[in-house]
């Protein structure tokens, strides 16, 4: 058996113990960015797009958020229950659209290309930067954005894949691997992989000593 194969699992027990919030909390939250709220940008980062893709949507927050817009916002998630939150509070706009999947297998099946695609603490963190930064390039328009977040590295640690307990240290486990990056090996992946225009940085936390925010920026070429 495959060291990692109850990450469905994992993430439908993580959305079972999400808080819910008021339609109108929700949206003017959605852009977390940062883990400490009302801080950091918005959805500014990802320019004027008319279509985007959200990688670990979650309960569809930011897709909403968007597609109230009028923007065509589509996000895929790899828990069923995640996704049918997002269904059932937001099915209802128009342009808002959740797919259930693994979001490698998601990019390569689409023929679809989107405006920009993006990441809140979400799949990218979770998944080979080798093989998702080309599957994202891929789905890009020309000129189309990648934008991102997730914690930052540890200074002085191992970079790349990184094994962790995704349950904790107590009960059933569920081994999972993340990849973590300084800012500057971030840019240099992504130019490796064809992408400009990177801005990578920590952005500090709103009181000092907490830990900082990943924050990275890049698009494909126009």
């Amino acid at each position: 058996m495959s060291l990692f194969t109850d990450s469905a699992g994992y993430w439908d027990r993580y959305g079972r113990g999400v808080a819910d919030a008021s339609p109108e909390a929700a949206l003017k939250n959605a852009f977390g960015w940062c883990q400490y709220e009302g801080h950091g940008p918005g959805g500014e980062l990802l320019g004027d797009p008319l279509s985007t893709l959200e990688l670990g949507s979650g309960q569809g927050h930011a897709v909403a958020a968007l597609a109230t817009k009028g923007i065509v916002a589509t996000g895929v998630d790899l828990s069923p229950v995640q996704v049918e939150a997002a269904r059932s509070r937001w099915g209802h706009l128009p342009n808002a659209h959740f797919a259930r999947g693994e979001v490698l297998d998601f990019l390569t099946a689409t023929d679809r290309r989107f405006d920009a695609i993006y990441s809140i603490w979400g799949a990218l963190w979770f998944t080979d930067p080798r093989k998702l930064l080309p599957a994202v390039f891929a789905r890009l328009v020309p000129g189309g954005r990648l934008v991102f977040s997730h914690a930052p590295h540890v200074p002085g640690t191992a970079t790349g894949a990184l094994g962790m307990w995704a349950a904790g240290y107590t009960g059933p486990q569920v081994p999972m691997a993340r990849w973590s990056y300084e800012p500057a090996h971030w840019s240099e992946l992504l130019a490796g992989h064809g992408y400009t225009e990177t801005y990578a940085r920590v952005l500090p936390a709103p009181s000092a000593g907490d830990v900082g925010t990943l924050l990275v920026e890049t698009r494909r070429p126009r």
